[in-house]
């Protein structure tokens, strides 16, 4: 009885989980139909729009940093609670911040508290793992997608009919209604423990680095269309807000699709040839949207390139964890802080090039990146046989 219990209590977790993990998706894809108005409503250029953007990334990765720690302290479900709940209100203070100041503050906030939370929220699923014997980490992430495809969607329409701050402040209510039930039910670690004390040394094997870089490079056109495909379709293709926010809806409504398979197509065909496949698809799908002449063709292309891009990460995840001659954590962390360099960081680099260009050119040019990746898939051997762990 007391077996079924416990059963039963990891089955409400896995659920409060995958919950948290849709309420983050749902405030990160809310955010892209925000930033056209952010941009206009402040009257900034794309260079401060991509150093207040980059502000959100050093926000995130301070956040990531620490969280670890509280983490081995007080265990992911606390830490988790504070995050999610704080991280809630993140799109509200940045849609009140009146000035390029108060923005600047506000992104750093909201970065730092959607950072944290997707650090405890990977963290409590593999808590979960362990007491289902299971792996739910791949569909979790389906969950973060599914997320970032209502947020995206349903956000240009909003914003375009009743103004950004309703729609911020209507993605906040929901949000946190969702978190605060989710966290009651959130479970624990057996017993949370202390990191442990050693000398700092990086990995001497280079091949980490190598599979690192594929995170990098993968992660940084993921962090593009989120970030930049709303305003490339609202100011070079002549979309309107509605229609502008279709485009990272697209992308990562495929995505989630993509992520509830993607532990079957794996195992089916293999992790090099997975990837392989998937990097190219996700080249030609972001070459096609950096060529489209309409927007309905870049958001189609959008959505072709989510198809590539769903497993591409937890395959390139998998490897680092499973190098040779290391532990997993130290190969993770590697891979891991490479690859979020990528989606947090490199989008502003993005915005200091399109303030002289156009997003046209850098979308083709990130399809070149993806090309990359698919000439070095072969590093992923590691991951053949392995669980994908989190992005």
């Amino acid at each position: 009885m007391r077996a079924q219990d416990a059963m039963l209590t990891a089955i409400r977790g896995r659920r409060a989980v995958a919950a948290i993990f849709l309420a983050n998706g749902f405030l990160t894809g809310s955010w892209a139909p925000q930033i056209p108005v952010f941009l206009s409503r402040l009257d900034i250029s794309k260079f401060t729009l991509g150093l207040l953007i980059l502000l959100f990334g050093v926000g995130a990765v301070i956040a990531m940093t620490w969280c670890g720690h509280l983490i081995s302290r007080h265990g992911s479900r606390t830490v988790l609670r504070w995050f999610a709940l704080c991280g809630s209100l993140g799109l509200l203070v940045v849609a009140l911040a009146p000035n390029v100041p108060l923005a600047a503050v506000a992104m750093i906030i909201f970065g730092g508290s959607i950072g944290g939370m997707d650090v405890a929220m990977n963290a409590n699923a593999v808590a979960v793992e362990r007491r289902l014997s299971r792996a739910i980490m791949s569909s979790s992430h389906g969950f973060w997608s599914l997320g970032g495809f209502a947020g995206g969607g349903l956000g240009g329409f909003a914003i375009q009919h009743y103004g950004h701050l309703a729609h911020a402040a209507v993605v906040t209510a929901l949000a946190f209604a969702v978190i605060a039930v989710a966290v009651r039910h959130l479970i624990a670690e057996d017993r949370p423990q202390a990191t442990e004390h050693h000398k700092f040394a990086l990995p001497a094997n280079p091949l980490v680095y190598l599979v690192g870089l594929m995170a990098l490079l993968a992660m940084i056109s993921e962090g593009a269309v989120l970030d930049w495909a709303a305003l490339y379709l609202r100011q070079e293709l002549g979309a309107d807000l509605a229609v502008a926010g279709l485009a990272y809806a697209g992308f990562s409504g495929v995505m989630a699709v993509m992520r509830f398979f993607g532990d079957g197509v794996r195992n089916r065909f293999g992790a090099v040839t997975t990837l392989r496949v998937s990097a190219l698809v996700a080249a030609v799908g972001m070459l096609v949207a950096g060529l489209a002449p309409s927007p309905w063709l870049a958001i189609a292309a959008f959505a072709f390139c989510g198809f590539g891009i769903a497993n591409m990460v937890p395959i390139i995840f998998s490897a680092g964890g499973n190098q040779e001659g290391m532990s997993s954590g130290t190969g993770m962390s590697v891979v891991t802080t490479m690859g979020y360099c990528g989606i947090l960081v490199a989008p502003s680099a993005i915005g200091f090039v399109a303030e002289h260009s156009s997003f046209g050119p850098i979308f083709v040019a990130l399809s070149g990146l993806l090309i990359i990746v698919l000439l070095m898939a072969g590093l992923a051997h590691r991951a053949e046989f392995a669980p994908a762990p989190a992005e």
